[in-house]
């Protein structure tokens, strides 16, 4: 059976998590998170999660090697899963290519790129926001900052990549919860 796979591209800070989740319980999708993956890892204190650990606190991106490798180890974990939301990854083209398969033994097809739309002043709100609700020691205005010049830098050139495999749409991350996820259920909804 074919999965049907989603990736979510926006902004730290622009819902793509929110939007997951729901997106996951409407259509019996499994939402990967490469944050909560990254957590996880993290947490076990497992040589992945340590090396990943030391670029986080720097508010860097981990190399795409340790983050695609991560992300095909975990999904052996949900062989029967209808398709995946990956959130949070691919984050540079070459993530995307190795999602394609290029320099790797296994690939993933992506049927749909949903990006969501917030101006770069809403997003540091929202995070200095989300920093003081959770807590979060990657959320600190240094590195929120450091966060949102690596997304526009490295991971915005996507929106290229997927635009000229067709596949790529464009959502604005402005409305309530419940406007930004009827837009995209209707874009599913029209692929399936």
């Amino acid at each position: 059976m074919k999965k049907f796979n989603i990736v979510m591209l926006g902004a730290p800070g622009s819902g793509k998590g929110t939007q997951a989740q729901l997106m996951a319980q409407e259509f019996g999708l499994q939402h990967i998170s490469t944050g909560e993956l990254f957590r996880k890892q993290i947490a076990s204190k497992s040589a992945l999660g340590l090396e990943a650990q030391s670029y986080i606190d720097k508010g860097n991106l981990c190399p795409d090697s340790l983050t695609i490798n991560m992300l095909y180890d975990y999904l052996t974990h949900f062989e029967s899963a209808k398709g995946f939301i990956l959130d949070g990854v691919p984050r540079t083209i070459q993530q995307a290519e190795m999602l394609d398969g290029v320099g790797m033994s296994e690939s993933l097809n992506v049927d749909l790129v949903i990006n969501l739309n917030v101006p770069e002043d809403e997003i540091i709100r929202r995070m200095l926001e989300r920093a003081k609700l959770q807590g979060r020691s990657d959320d600190t205005p240094e590195i929120i900052e450091k966060r949102i010049h690596n997304y526009f830098t490295l991971t915005r050139p996507l929106e290229d990549y997927y635009q000229k495999k067709s596949i790529l749409s464009q959502v604005n991350g402005m409305g309530t919860i419940e406007e930004i996820f009827e837009e995209i259920k209707k874009l599913i909804e029209n692929k399936l």
